[in-house]
């Protein structure tokens, strides 16, 4: 990796159905295609360990957990991703593409289910510090368009995609005020319609912040 373009690490954020780890992947083509080394990862899960504890969070009914229980359990699977995934990953050159990171958890556990934020700022601080995202894609799509895609969707792994509709707006409300409020960091991307015109949109954003 050339010093004009150094490792970069970009997460993909947003609700169930928001199309996510399609456009992780396409922006990962897309960087390829331009000679740019990375990987595509995701959370929870990423590394051997961590994907250990997907399953616990991901299956069965939505009560399975309290919020506190989830938040420890996503952030026991983060630090196992980022020692034996991103960090490696980003020290080796590589770009790292990754569905889902920290916000998810501030967004799912904390203003959809409840938890503190404080609570989940203590558990970051003691377990990642002041590791973050050098620019997050937040992928926006109203609630019953969201809705409409993952009914479509048959997979073992549904548990948040149970959640009530008042869940799933809470999650769309916190990323878009994610969006305003840590606009260096973050670009809130339209979501529907064509996959196509998603992927442009990404790469705009993409392409502008690190002079592509």
């Amino acid at each position: 990796m050339s010093d004009a373009n150094p490792a970069r690490f970009i997460t993909l954020e947003g609700g169930e159905g928001a199309g996510k780890s399609t456009q992780a992947r396409r922006l990962s083509e897309a960087l390829h295609a331009r000679g740019i080394e990375n990987i595509v990862t995701r959370e929870p899960g990423g590394s051997p360990g961590a994907e250990d504890i997907r399953k616990l969070l991901v299956e069965g009914e939505p009560g399975r957990w309290t919020p506190e229980i989830e938040t420890l359990l996503m952030f026991a699977a983060r630090v196992d991703h980022v020692a034996r995934t991103i960090r490696p990953a980003l020290e080796s050159g590589a770009w790292v593409i990754c569905d889902r990171f920290t916000d998810s958890t501030y967004a799912y556990q904390g203003a959809a289910r409840g938890a503190d934020a404080d609570f989940i700022r203590r558990i970051e601080e003691a377990t990642i510090g002041d590791f973050r995202t050098d620019l997050t894609l937040i992928l926006d799509v109203p609630v019953e368009e969201a809705f409409g895609r993952i009914e479509s969707r048959a997979h073992a792994e549904n548990r948040f995609e149970k959640f009530d509709c008042a869940f799933h707006e809470r999650l769309r409300q916190y990323f878009r005020q994610l969006a305003q409020r840590e606009s260096e960091r973050c670009v809130l991307i339209d979501s529907r319609g064509e996959t196509e015109r998603v992927s442009q949109q990404i790469w705009r954003a993409v392409a502008s912040r690190f002079n592509l």
